[in-house]
């Protein structure tokens, strides 16, 4: 636990929009047991795999009824392209309790930042499309932040 404090991983807070257009940060997820994970709306197939992961273990736990409830969450890695109505478009194919974030493109790269995780746009092709490589991971805490695993 003291390593992964003195890295910082996820110890920062955030400032972006959810699916809904309101503001959020890490103090209002504070209390709630949350796994999150990093992606884009436009990819073609790794994240919408991980997103149905991530939603199948929410609806396994919500099962368990000594479990407390855990909130999934998605944050975008490409923030030109995912704005607030199409994180809320692909959100909504997963879970319905899964909340998507956006924002600027510094916004996002500070929320990136925050958690470690690394993210790219590739070069677009002939139709303005683009792939955004970015870490894999989920990470899952009750803030403090203090949980997480790499893929």
């Amino acid at each position: 636990m003291r390593q992964l404090q003195n890295i910082a991983v996820g110890q920062g807070d955030f400032n972006l929009l959810d699916h809904n257009g309101k503001p959020c940060s890490k103090k209002d997820l504070r209390g709630s047991w949350v796994l999150m994970y990093f992606g884009f709306t436009h990819c073609p197939d790794i994240c919408p795999e991980e997103l149905q992961k991530l939603c199948s273990v929410v609806s396994l736990l919500e099962k368990e009824p000594t479990v407390p409830p855990v909130l999934p969450v998605f944050i975008t890695v490409d923030p030109e392209r995912d704005n607030v109505e199409a994180v809320a478009k692909y959100v909504s194919e997963f879970h319905p309790r899964l909340k998507g974030m956006t924002g600027t493109p510094d916004q996002v790269k500070a929320a990136a930042q925050a958690y470690r995780v690394y993210y790219n746009a590739g070069p677009a092709d002939e139709d303005n499309d683009y792939i955004v490589d970015h870490t894999v991971i989920y990470i899952f805490a009750k803030p403090r932040w203090i949980v997480y695993r790499l893929l």
